[in-house]
């Protein structure tokens, strides 16, 4: 079976789908690996570097494509990524399905079957193929660190002859993957963390990073869907949040916002009337900014600053740590691509599989994936049934 790694077309996408160390795993595993001439250079993985795990290095994207069956990629939702593969090959990639589900129509008529990561279900025997949690992972770290470096504060506390330096107030909006690990680099570097999220079971994994749960007086019953993830709230439910929280923003030095739905467009938390009200010098990182933001005033890669507090909404956070971006990338892929091979060695699409049944969006001419039908719904003629 032979596969190919691209190089990433979306501008400041720095990380690469495989490492040498996957390549050399998948080749002992008679994967055939072809890697497109430096794909894998802003991540500080040489082309040398794959041809010593056992990938041929392809000049040309043409030359990748004529020689594989499986194409590996990072960004796949960019309009680039997918628009000159051919009739047969299978994708595998990030997709951003539930956001951008009409463009599956055109793959399927075109003949592609296509793979997206973030329909990996959360479930045990997926959680080394869950891609979203690894880069949630390093976008909560990395967004403390954007913080820390732009506030005019430190964090922890500090004495010194010249006086005691009290420790900064960081707060967590949102205590999933990427809330949690914001938590917890904070609580690291010495600042005081507290941390809110609607999922009543939160709390305890709060708890667990060394940040205090804030709770609030909202009846957050309906508040978890699938999967773990928080599930979207009516007007009335955040509009009675946002009075409760404003005193809390008040008192904060730092605020991390990290609320997703996936496929939705992001709720936002912090409106502008709480930004008046928060202290001069604070800081407001969205994670949330790529989906419409958390923060009402939040400009997607933009640094804003409004009534003193300034707010800066990275869209692609995990780019910016490429080399561990793609290795925990590149694994998650390569634990994929494992439990696609039967017991013979062979490329297995086997439907009865609940994580295939779910990842497979497009294949023999179709959209298969369940939710994204759901979305398309009415279907094209043309995606109902196998070109």
């Amino acid at each position: 079976m032979r596969l190919s790694v691209m190089r990433e077309r979306r501008p400041g996408e720095s990380r690469v789908a495989l490492t040498p160390a996957n390549v050399s795993t998948l080749a002992s595993l008679d994967y055939e690996v072809f890697v497109e001439t430096g794909a894998g250079d802003a991540a500080g993985f040489h082309n040398d570097s794959y041809r010593k795990a056992g990938a041929e290095i392809l000049e040309t994207r043409a030359a990748l494509l004529d020689k594989t069956d499986i194409i590996l990629c990072v960004d796949g939702a960019h309009e680039e990524a997918l628009a000159d593969l051919q009739e047969g090959h299978i994708c595998i990639g990030m997709l951003d399905p539930l956001s951008r589900s009409d463009r599956f129509v055109e793959l399927a008529r075109r003949g592609i079957t296509s793979l997206a990561l973030e329909l990996v279900p959360r479930i045990s025997r997926a959680q080394g193929m869950d891609a979203l949690s690894s880069n949630a992972t390093l976008a909560g770290y990395k967004a403390v660190l954007l913080a820390a470096s732009q506030a005019p504060r430190i964090f922890p506390m500090m004495m010194t002859a010249a006086g005691t330096l009290n420790p900064s107030r960081v707060f967590i909006m949102g205590a999933g993957v990427a809330g949690l690990q914001a938590a917890a680099t904070a609580k690291r570097l010495g600042a005081m963390v507290e941390a809110f999220d609607v999922r009543p079971a939160a709390r305890d994994q709060i708890l667990s990073v060394g940040a205090k749960p804030i709770e609030l007086d909202l009846d957050t019953s309906s508040s978890e869907g699938k999967g773990g993830y928080a599930s979207q709230q009516d007007d009335d439910f955040l509009n009675r949040q946002r009075e409760q929280m404003s005193s809390v923003l008040a008192q904060q030095d730092v605020v991390v916002t990290t609320a997703a739905i996936p496929g939705a467009k992001a709720p936002v938390l912090i409106t502008e009337d709480m930004v008046k009200g928060m202290k001069p010098g604070a800081i407001i990182i969205d994670l949330a900014a790529e989906r419409g933001g958390n923060c009402e005033l939040s400009q997607p890669d933009e640094t804003v600053r409004a009534y003193g507090v300034t707010i800066i909404g990275p869209t692609n956070i995990v780019a910016t740590l490429p080399h561990h971006a793609s290795q925990m990338y590149g694994r998650n892929l390569e634990n994929l691509l494992r439990h696609l091979l039967d017991e013979h060695g062979k490329l297995s699409l086997d439907f009865e599989d609940e994580i295939l049944d779910e990842i497979v969006v497009t294949h023999a001419g179709k959209i298969r994936a369940a939710r994204i039908r759901e979305r398309l719904s009415p279907l094209p003629t043309h995606a109902e049934e196998p070109v």
